[in-house]
Protein backbone atom coordinates (compact mmCIF):
# COMPACT_ATOMS: atom_id res chain seq x y z
CA UNK A 1 0.00 0.00 0.00
CA UNK A 2 1.29 3.43 -0.94
CA UNK A 3 2.39 5.92 1.82
CA UNK A 4 -1.06 8.62 1.30
CA UNK A 5 1.70 11.05 2.45
CA UNK A 6 5.26 10.19 0.86
CA UNK A 7 8.18 12.32 1.48
CA UNK A 8 11.39 13.81 -0.40
CA UNK A 9 13.06 10.35 0.03
CA UNK A 10 10.84 9.46 -3.16
CA UNK A 11 12.89 11.63 -4.96
CA UNK A 12 15.98 9.66 -3.97
CA UNK A 13 14.06 6.44 -4.62
CA UNK A 14 13.48 7.83 -8.32
CA UNK A 15 16.44 8.89 -8.96
CA UNK A 16 17.62 5.67 -8.36
CA UNK A 17 15.46 4.13 -11.12
CA UNK A 18 16.60 7.12 -13.05
CA UNK A 19 20.86 5.88 -13.18
CA UNK A 20 18.66 2.35 -13.82
CA UNK A 21 17.78 3.46 -17.28
CA UNK A 22 21.37 4.34 -18.15
CA UNK A 23 22.09 2.32 -20.95
CA UNK A 24 18.68 0.93 -21.64
CA UNK A 25 16.81 -0.02 -24.43
CA UNK A 26 15.27 3.40 -25.52
CA UNK A 27 12.86 1.74 -27.45
CA UNK A 28 11.75 0.70 -23.78
CA UNK A 29 11.78 2.97 -21.32
CA UNK A 30 11.22 6.85 -21.98
CA UNK A 31 14.22 7.59 -19.64
CA UNK A 32 16.65 5.88 -21.72
CA UNK A 33 15.36 7.81 -24.66
CA UNK A 34 16.21 10.83 -23.06
CA UNK A 35 19.82 9.54 -22.44
CA UNK A 36 20.15 8.18 -25.60
CA UNK A 37 19.54 12.05 -26.97
CA UNK A 38 21.78 13.48 -24.55
CA UNK A 39 22.35 16.53 -22.79
CA UNK A 40 20.59 19.16 -24.92
CA UNK A 41 17.83 17.01 -25.12
CA UNK A 42 17.44 16.59 -21.13
CA UNK A 43 18.03 20.34 -20.61
CA UNK A 44 14.87 21.72 -23.10
CA UNK A 45 12.78 18.72 -21.68
CA UNK A 46 13.77 20.61 -17.98
CA UNK A 47 12.89 24.31 -19.69
CA UNK A 48 9.84 23.21 -21.22
CA UNK A 49 8.29 21.29 -17.59
CA UNK A 50 9.48 24.57 -16.13
CA UNK A 51 7.47 26.74 -18.27
CA UNK A 52 4.43 24.49 -17.92
CA UNK A 53 4.63 24.91 -14.34
CA UNK A 54 4.48 28.06 -14.30
CA UNK A 55 1.66 28.70 -16.40
CA UNK A 56 -0.16 26.58 -14.22
CA UNK A 57 1.09 28.56 -11.41
CA UNK A 58 -0.24 31.65 -12.97
CA UNK A 59 -3.02 30.44 -13.73
CA UNK A 60 -3.89 29.03 -10.23
CA UNK A 61 -4.53 25.38 -10.90
CA UNK A 62 -3.17 23.59 -7.75
CA UNK A 63 -3.64 19.93 -9.48
CA UNK A 64 -1.67 20.98 -12.39
CA UNK A 65 1.02 22.68 -10.53
CA UNK A 66 1.92 19.73 -8.70
CA UNK A 67 1.24 17.49 -11.77
CA UNK A 68 3.60 19.86 -13.81
CA UNK A 69 5.85 20.14 -10.72
CA UNK A 70 6.42 16.19 -10.51
CA UNK A 71 7.52 16.01 -14.23
CA UNK A 72 9.90 18.74 -13.69
CA UNK A 73 11.38 17.09 -10.74
CA UNK A 74 11.93 13.96 -12.76
CA UNK A 75 13.49 15.58 -15.64
CA UNK A 76 15.65 17.63 -13.37
CA UNK A 77 16.79 14.64 -11.67
CA UNK A 78 17.47 12.67 -14.95
CA UNK A 79 19.63 16.02 -15.75
CA UNK A 80 21.73 15.22 -12.13
CA UNK A 81 22.01 11.68 -13.19
CA UNK A 82 23.58 12.40 -16.63
CA UNK A 83 25.81 15.13 -15.09
CA UNK A 84 27.23 12.68 -12.64
CA UNK A 85 25.40 14.70 -9.75
CA UNK A 86 24.35 12.91 -7.07
CA UNK A 87 21.21 14.44 -5.20
CA UNK A 88 23.09 14.56 -1.59
CA UNK A 89 25.77 16.98 -2.91
CA UNK A 90 22.87 19.30 -3.94
CA UNK A 91 20.89 18.14 -0.30
CA UNK A 92 24.63 19.55 1.23
CA UNK A 93 24.12 22.79 -0.25
CA UNK A 94 20.63 23.29 0.66
CA UNK A 95 21.15 22.09 4.04
CA UNK A 96 24.68 24.86 4.03
CA UNK A 97 22.56 27.57 3.44
CA UNK A 98 19.94 26.66 5.86
CA UNK A 99 19.08 29.99 7.92
CA UNK A 100 21.06 32.18 5.81
CA UNK A 101 18.79 35.23 4.27
CA UNK A 102 18.28 34.53 0.56
CA UNK A 103 19.64 38.39 -0.17
CA UNK A 104 23.29 37.47 1.93
CA UNK A 105 23.68 34.28 0.05
CA UNK A 106 23.33 35.67 -3.53
CA UNK A 107 25.54 38.33 -1.96
CA UNK A 108 28.29 35.80 -1.11
CA UNK A 109 28.24 34.74 -4.17
CA UNK A 110 28.93 37.82 -5.72
CA UNK A 111 31.85 38.57 -4.03
CA UNK A 112 33.43 34.90 -4.33
CA UNK A 113 33.04 34.37 -7.90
Amino acid sequence: MADPKPGAEVLDRLYQTVLSRKGADPESSYTAKLYARGTPKIAQKLGEEAVEAIIEAMRGDKDKLAAESADLLYHLLVLWADAGLEPGEVYARLAAREGTSGIDEKKSRKTAG
